[in-house]
């Protein structure tokens, strides 16, 4: 499938010659679309006698595994702080601890450890997710998450600081609403977050990536194609969309209408589209 998608690429009129942006969820523990490495979550690296050793050695095998197939990308690794035992985060082993110093030095262990073996690394969810109960799931929901201004600076964010650090080539935003940072608007599709937080106060200069667009936190946002245009003039520079077809064109439907009848911004858009296209030319094919 994967040579098949880049011969395809390869023939057409496209005029980007560089390796498609091939990418999964290889996260470790129960989330992981291949088999195979790395086998421990977060949570198991957290606890384990060497955290800084087993999240190097994870990150690693993590990318050993995906470019042994032709993957380039993983949407890894959480940087959430999660707070209690049992919510969102932990219910699923997917954060290394409640210290955000933990998580910092472990996710960029693993950052550094992936792409020093050539498959980018994605870390999310930007601002975080650490403080979302059990049932705040925003595949499912809409979610607010009512964390304080200093809460997400010094809890949530700190762990971004350090992966942006050490190098990593994506961010993943979060679907939820923080009110501290932009009242009613998920951050994936707030400005505010996405070029005040993100790119202004925390220097990030990689691509941006939406969670998936069908989530149902983003159920009074309109179609589609409204979703994808929303994201783009926020300040995302991948739309990442399901399974589907259908969710696919659509939304490169709302970003051809938003650029061509000038709700999006062509010098912004031109930039998103760069920075992508010199995260493509960066990996191997």
């Amino acid at each position: 499938m994967i040579k098949t998608l880049e011969q395809a690429a390869a023939s057409s009129h496209n005029p980007v010659h560089a390796p498609l942006l091939l990418m999964v969820d290889q996260e470790g523990g129960q989330v992981r679309r291949l088999s195979g490495a790395p086998l421990l979550s977060e949570k198991q690296i957290g606890q384990s006698a060497d955290p800084a050793a087993e999240a190097t050695k994870a990150g690693g095998a993590a990318g050993r595994n995906l470019g042994s197939v032709g993957m380039n990308v993983n949407l890894a690794p959480v940087l959430d702080v999660y707070r209690k035992a049992g919510d969102f985060d932990d219910q699923y082993g997917r954060s290394y601890s409640k210290s955000p110093a933990v998580v910092a030095k472990l996710g960029a262990d693993f950052i550094k450890a992936q792409q020093k073996v050539g498959v980018a690394a994605t870390a999310k969810h930007f601002p975080g997710l650490g403080a979302a109960t059990r049932y705040q799931n925003t595949d499912k929901r809409p979610v607010t998450l009512h964390v304080s201004l200093n809460s997400l600076r010094t809890i949530d964010e700190a762990p971004f600081k350090t992966a942006i650090a050490a190098g990593v080539r994506l961010v993943m935003v979060s679907w939820a609403v923080y009110p501290a940072l932009d009242p009613g608007v998920p951050a994936g599709l707030s400005s505010a977050v996405i070029q005040g937080q993100l790119r202004k106060k925390l220097g990030f200069k990689g691509v941006t990536v939406t969670d998936a667009l069908e989530a149902g936190a983003l159920r009074s946002f309109g179609t589609s194609q409204h979703r994808a245009m929303l994201a783009a003039r926020a300040g995302m520079d991948l739309i990442l969309c399901g399974p589907g077809v259908s969710e696919g064109e659509e939304a490169m439907q709302g970003l051809k209408t938003g650029y061509l009848g000038g709700t999006l911004s062509k010098p912004a858009f031109r930039a998103a589209m760069q920075r992508v296209i010199d995260l493509r030319s960066s990996l191997h094919r």
